[in-house]
Parts: C-alpha cells; sequence; structure tokens
C-alpha cells in the first residue's frame, strides 16, 4: 500500500477539533502544525505550558509547507493549550475536564507524547516511567475524553508506537519493572502496550458500533529530542551514525497524519514509514507483531490499565467515565 502520500493528501480539517499530546516539540509539533494548518483548532495537550505557547506561537506563525500548497490550507489558525503532565494521573483528570468544559466534542486525539530510554524512574503515581507515561497516561487521558467522540461521526483515536513493540512483551508478573529493569525493555514493553491498546480499543468500539475508530502509527526514526538518549553516536546535532537511516520529523509526522485523516484508512489499522526496518521512508499500511494482536493479552492489559488508573470506560454516548 506504499504511495506518495504527503501533506499534501490531508483533507481540509475546518470545523474539526484535535488534540495532540506532547505537541511542544519534534514529531508532535508537526502533527499539530498540519492539522492547524487545514482549519482544525489544534489543542497541544503538553505538560510544559510556556513550551506549549511557544509552540503554538510557532505554530501561528510558520508559513505552511512547500508540499501543502494548494491542499485545503487556511488563512488563520487556531491553536489551543492545556497543560497535561502524562506522568500524574491528577495532571490528566485536570487536563481532560478543561478539555471537556471548552470543547463539546473532539474528532481526533493523537496520543503521540512518549518517553525512550529512560533511567529508572517512577511517574507521580508510582508507574515505572515508560509504562505511566507511554501507555497508562494516554488510557486514562483517552478514556476521560472519550464521550466527547463517540457521538462525532468521524472521529478518530491514532496512538503513536515503534518498532520497537517488536521486541516487547507484557511481563504481567512485573508489569512496573519493580524486580528487573532493562530501559529497552521497558521501552518496548510500552510500545507493545500502545498498539494492543489501540486494537483492542477498536475492538470495543466495534461491539458498540460506535461513530469513532482507533488506529495506531508510527514515526520511525524521526530526528527529534524522543533520542535525547541515545548514545551520542546516534544523535546530536549532525545526528552522527544514525542520519543515513533517519528522516526528519515532518517525514515522522506524516504515518501518524495519515492515519488520522486519509479518507481510505480503516479501523484498527497500522500506518509507518516503508523503508529498512522502518525507520524512514513513506507512510504506508504496515502489519505489527503477532504478540500485538493476543486478544486474550489485550483484554488482560485492559483490565490492569483500568485498576491501575481508575478509569473505566463506557461506550454509551452521553455517558460519563467512571473515574472523571
Amino acid at each position: 500500500m506504499t504511495s506518495r502520500w504527503t501533506e499534501q493528501d490531508i483533507p481540509g480539517q475546518s470545523g474539526r477539533i484535535a488534540v495532540v499530546t506532547g505537541a511542544n516539540t519534534g514529531v508532535g509539533f508537526q502533527i499539530a502544525r498540519a492539522l492547524a494548518w487545514r482549519g482544525a483548532v489544534t489543542v497541544l495537550a503538553c505538560r510544559d505550558p510556556r513550551k506549549a505557547a511557544d509552540a503554538a506561537a510557532r505554530i501561528r506563525a510558520t508559513p505552511p509547507h512547500p508540499s501543502a500548497a494548494g491542499s485545503g490550507l487556511v488563512g488563520e489558525v487556531e491553536v489551543d493549550v492545556e497543560e497535561t503532565n502524562l506522568a500524574s494521573l491528577s495532571s490528566i483528570h485536570t487536563a481532560a475536564k478543561a478539555i471537556r468544559d471548552r470543547y463539546p466534542r473532539i474528532d481526533l486525539l493523537i496520543n503521540n507524547a512518549g518517553v525512550m530510554w529512560q533511567p529508572a524512574g517512577r511517574t507521580m503515581d508510582g508507574f515505572e516511567t515508560h509504562l505511566g507515561v507511554n501507555h497508562l497516561g494516554h488510557f486514562a487521558l483517552t478514556g476521560l475524553l472519550l464521550d466527547r467522540m463517540l457521538g462525532t461521526t468521524g472521529s478518530r483515536i491514532v496512538t503513536v508506537s515503534s518498532p520497537a513493540h517488536k521486541q516487547g512483551r507484557i511481563d504481567f508478573a512485573d508489569l512496573q519493572s519493580d524486580h528487573h529493569y532493562r530501559h529497552i525493555a521497558a521501552y518496548a514493553q510500552s510500545k507493545l502496550a500502545n498498539l494492543m491498546f489501540a486494537y483492542e480499543l477498536q475492538r470495543r468500539l466495534t461491539t458498540h458500533a460506535a461513530a469513532t475508530t482507533s488506529l495506531a502509527a508510527h514515526p520511525g526514526g524521526a530526528r527529534s529530542e524522543l533520542n535525547r538518549t541515545m548514545p551520542p553516536l546516534f544523535r546530536g546535532r549532525h545526528w552522527g551514525l544514525a542520519l543515513p537511516i533517519t528522516h526528519s520529523t515532518e517525514k515522522g509526522a506524516l504515518p501518524i497524519l495519515r492515519a488520522a485523516t486519509a479518507p481510505t484508512a480503516e479501523p484498527g489499522q497500522y500506518y509507518g514509514p516503508d523503508g529498512w526496518h522502518e525507520f524512514r521512508g513513506r507512510p504506508t499500511l504496515l502489519a505489527s507483531s503477532d504478540s500485538s494482536h493476543d486478544a486474550q493479552a489485550q483484554r488482560r492489559l485492559w483490565a490492569e490499565s483500568e485498576r491501575l488508573t481508575g478509569v473505566e470506560y463506557s461506550f454509551a454516548v452521553g455517558d460519563r467515565i467512571a473515574g472523571a
């Protein structure tokens, strides 16, 4: 399904509301910029409100990407900011309430923010950092915003994963890495959890005949701040040995944008770059690992995620989510 899909292919988004986590920098910034420039009211859900405000100002001032000429761009963009720390359930609840109070509906939720290869650490609620931020934080935020999406025709939730999910294993006996911690394994587990969440969410949306769909995507080896924990030879000003196998954040954003906006994107699909080991290339439909499709493990992870976050999903339009 490889094609030369670019920003120019993003349909007009006027009248739509989009929430993008981690939108102040890197791939998230490029996603938010592209959506805002096509008319979506775009909410930057970020941990640092000052950096988010700076990003919003840059989006308003950024000229359209050259590839987007003539593709429904708007002359004036509307960008909002909401402080959202995915390492804190309290912050997630506060942010979700503020967004819910401000917007009667949400058309797009892009679960983009994340951490990678962090030293052993804990979120404010005691979760292992990768699992807590990358998966549990987005699980809670999605659940708390879901009723703003269920009745919205064409609404989509896109959860960002990584090729690292292929090395991941959900260790239910040591989910929080209490007994054994390896940063690479913790990151891979969280990225596998992202995919399992996206797929299980779609199964439940289908069961309830919801208007909302769930998809997943990954940016490949985008040259962003997420890589600041990589060995020095693979990051830095010129990106060293990583330069030939990585690509820009603009290109890294394209698979997520395709999953979020392409009319041909279908529920439960997974997008990413088509190049070597999915590190770079054009956005295309991908197949994820067999373990990501383990339905029993998906349901078990879902139940554990509800227990840990205290957010219990409801799929009835107009219902409030337990824990809200």
